[in-house]
């Protein structure tokens, strides 16, 4: 999924937002009966599937009338935190795993740390429920989950007699991607900054991007552990001809693979489509395989993008919206949702759910190895300048890792406790 990263808002966009929000008459009748107004995000579900859902909730809570408003990802930071300052916020809000913690921070959300049981709290995907916590306590509900897998070219890998569901592990990995980058094909196309690939890499190595002690976040590229992981992303970019000096979307990659010289990249597996819309002919010819690990018993570490459902402090009917979350994430809809949307459930012990579909059960198996960015509303600002993607480019074109390393860290540091 993409997010887009808060900003400050001005009092024109604080009183433009809050007048987009319901009404305190929207949300009550006098019958009886009790409106659970909701925001979820532009095609985060489908149409039909909404209907449905809204349809049997209703049915089975007959007091309840659901108003479900579509919201655009773009500006939806600002609105946000316009709704959650004021005394007539939605009920429901869906919001990206990685902002809660900067609502959360405002003193904006519910904490539902007391609901997890109900709310099947046991099983959770790692890379939802830990940036849906803040300070200990949780505030966002995981919602559905998304991640990146491999997707590859099943005649290229037929051709050079390579079986993609050997490769377990990540030196079967460069062995397999070697044996393809011949003949003017790339075995692998990867742009030099893709760094939610290179952060799955040190968190397999045990490092992380940042790291939290006694209260102050500090750049961890730096690290033996970062260091290694970086090192293998530019063995890995090295077996394709990806730009050193951009990410994924420049140019974009999927539009690459279509042109019909690159074995692998890596993907949401909607980039499948993508390719295909492109080049027709490629159709029937695309596969997926999670990520690689260091061993073979265990799949490569992503990063999980996808949602959270949070409630605001000021929602007019909170037990109601609970209900709402409890049957939107509950086992029924979930499986729903994933075999409709290929989305990964937002628990472990449904990832079968989705074992039909190719590339949601690709993403089913790196999920159980999901982690998420720093848990800290610093994050945003790292985001926004991103000095990990220059990092990248200044190692792929000869820099000293050690020490391009240590500013990148620097560089975080800095802008991580720069509000503190």
């Amino acid at each position: 999924m993409k997010y887009r990263l808060l900003a400050g808002g001005s009092v024109l966009v604080l009183a433009a937002a809050l007048s987009a929000c319901s009404s305190p008459s929207d949300s009550a009748s006098g019958d009886g009966r009790t409106t659970v107004d909701v925001w979820l995000m532009r095609d985060s579900v489908s149409d039909t599937f909404q209907k449905e859902f809204t349809a049997d909730f209703e049915k089975r809570h007959p007091k309840i009338d659901v108003k479900i408003q579509i919201q655009e990802w773009d500006g939806i930071g600002q609105k946000i935190t316009a709704a959650l300052a004021s005394n007539d916020a939605p009920d429901v809000i869906e919001a990206g795993n990685t902002q809660v913690a900067q609502f959360a921070e405002s003193g904006g959300l519910l904490d539902l740390s007391d609901r997890k049981g109900e709310l099947n709290g046991a099983d959770w995907l790692s890379g939802l429920a830990e940036p849906g916590a803040y300070e200990g306590k949780q505030y966002g509900i995981p919602y559905y989950a998304a991640n990146r897998v491999v997707i590859y070219r099943t005649d290229l890998f037929e051709k050079a007699g390579i079986d993609a569901k050997a490769i377990k592990t990540r030196e079967q990995w460069i062995d397999a991607t070697t044996q393809l980058n011949k003949g003017g094909t790339q075995g692998i196309y990867l742009p030099g900054q893709m760094w939610y690939a290179l952060a799955g890499f040190i968190w397999d190595e045990g490092g992380d991007l940042a790291t939290e002690s006694g209260g102050k976040w500090s750049g961890a590229l730096d690290t033996p552990e970062a260091l290694r992981g970086m090192a293998f992303y530019e063995k890995l970019q090295a077996l394709g001809k990806g730009p050193k000096d951009s990410d994924e979307d420049d140019p974009p990659q999927a539009e690459l693979m279509a042109q019909g010289k690159v074995a692998q990249l890596i993907s949401t597996p909607g980039g499948a489509n993508v390719i295909v819309e492109k080049n027709p002919e490629l159709k029937g010819k695309l596969a997926f395989f999670p990520i690689p690990g260091k061993t073979a018993d265990t799949p490569g570490s992503v990063f999980t993008g996808g949602s959270d459902l949070v409630v605001p402090a000021a929602a007019a009917h909170p037990d109601e919206a609970v209900t709402f979350i409890k049957e939107l994430t509950g086992d029924e809809w979930q499986k729903k949702l994933a075999v409709a949307m290929s989305y990964v459930p937002n628990r472990t012990s449904l990832a079968s759910a989705v074992a039909g579909d190719p590339g949601a059960a690709a993403m089913a198996v790196g999920a159980a190895e999901g982690h998420a960015t720093p848990n800290t509303p610093g994050w945003a600002a790292v985001e926004a300048e991103n000095p990990i993607k220059d990092y990248m480019t200044a190692v792929l074109t000869g820099g000293d890792p050690a020490k391009e390393a240590a500013k990148a860290s620097q560089d975080i540091t800095r802008a991580m406790n720069a509000g503190s």
